[in-house]
């Protein structure tokens, strides 16, 4: 093989031999510290994705890394036949650390989703008492919870879903934060509302006040399971450990990710209360790498950075500091932001540039960042920012857009 040394020969490599399943900007990353990332060519840039959120502690965090480290001395997997010495502190750890009686470990966030449905249509017939295969959950229009054909099927992303089918059934879509339209789908065979409480994909879009606590009341009046996904919006990203807590509504379900495994190791988890989990029973539900011990030492360093509440009030700090530094950007080249804690979504003027157009500026002048639908680019740095740092991201911003609106 020919050797490669430009951000352009590992490109084109990568383009040769890997699946085309997405479309990255033409920066080639080699090695990654803190909210730092420097590719092969040596520039430095500012990460202000953190993988979706799965680097909510920046990249290689010492504590993280330090645990990773000490359990690759030990054991790293077992596979569920047998017990290991780090899922009960991990578990009890999280468990803990979310407000729930017990934990079932998975390795991807559409895995713990995937996990989340069948326990709630499980409970559905165990204990509501719904008819055999009747089972239904409602969904939120515009949802993104992974990709699996299941989750797919509820989806309405053409990208997504199409030339994908025959789709799951089972599944009722309403309009995202619409109370209304959820209490006239819910009946006999509802088991569950599954619900984003901010809806990433979509470009941080949050439901208005009071919208998280009525669904929470709905659900309890129906008898009805309330699953939160909090694979992107959980674990510190808005300013308290679980976005539900934003509102001060606990969920039946979570599902939780990405930041789970600390940028590391791919982990998740479903947690809920052992009324819930009880019909989850031997041979039921498995995986081979859920639960691993390097996997559960990696969660288990997670919860303890999250215990002492430093990143979540580190993201409730700056918040006003990133929306103000965008709202400021209203009626000069962007048309919307919404912004929760470190995660902000901002529409850029279509008529300006599209999303990508500004995420590539972005990158030239040493931020990365990522686009969605069309015009709007979502922010979401690591917890461990600092407002120095931010303002690298705004200004870096203000900056792409004022050269965009110059010509």
């Amino acid at each position: 093989m020919t050797e490669l040394s430009t951000n352009q020969d590992f490109i084109d490599l990568e383009d040769k031999v890997a699946a085309h399943n997405y479309s990255p900007l033409p920066v080639v990353v080699e090695h990654a510290e803190g909210i730092w990332v420097t590719d092969v060519e040596g520039r430095r840039y500012l990460d202000a994705l953190s993988g979706y959120s799965a680097l909510n502690f920046g990249h290689r965090h010492p504590a993280l890394v330090k645990a990773a480290k000490d359990q690759l001395d030990k054991s790293t997997l077992t596979s569920r036949a047998f017990h290991n010495d780090q899922l009960g502190p991990f578990c009890a750890a999280l468990g803990e650390l979310v407000g729930k009686d017990m934990i079932l470990p998975m390795n991807t966030g559409a895995e713990a989703v995937e996990t989340a449905l069948k326990i709630a249509r499980k409970w559905g017939y165990l204990v509501k008492g719904v008819a055999h295969d009747r089972a239904e959950i409602i969904v939120m229009d515009g949802n993104f919870h992974g990709r699996t054909t299941t989750i797919i099927s509820f989806s309405d992303d053409p990208e997504a879903r199409d030339h994908y089918g025959p789709y799951t059934q089972g599944f009722v879509s309403v309009p995202y934060g619409d109370l209304a339209a959820i209490e006239a789908a819910i009946h006999e065979n509802t088991v569950a509302v599954l619900v984003e409480p901010i809806q990433g994909e979509q470009g941080v879009k949050i439901p208005k006040e009071g919208f998280l606590p009525g669904l929470r009341e709905l659900c309890t009046d129906t008898n009805v399971l309330l699953i939160a996904d909090e694979i992107q919006a959980g674990l510190g990203r808005v300013g308290t450990t679980l976005a539900c807590q934003y509102e001060g509504v606990e969920a039946d379900i979570y599902t939780l990710g990405k930041a789970l495994g600390g940028g590391i190791v791919p982990v998740s988890a479903v947690a809920a209360d052992a009324d819930v989990m009880s019909v989850i029973t031997p041979g039921t539900h498995g995986s081979t790498f859920g639960g691993n011990p390097l996997a559960a030492a990696v969660g288990k360093a997670v919860c303890d950075l999250l215990a002492t509440g430093e990143h979540q009030q580190n993201a409730a700090t700056l918040e006003g500091q990133l929306r103000d530094s965008l709202e400021a950007l209203i009626g000069h080249g962007v048309s919307e932001v919404r912004v929760r804690g470190l995660w902000a979504g901002v529409d850029i003027d279509p008529e300006l540039m599209t999303g990508k157009a500004a995420c590539k500026g972005l990158a030239s002048k040493g931020v990365l960042a990522k686009d969605t639908h069309g015009s709007t680019i979502r922010l979401a740095p690591p917890l461990t920012i600092t407002a120095e740092e931010l303002t690298i991201i705004t200004d870096a911003l203000a900056e792409v857009i004022a050269e965009a609106r110059q010509g």
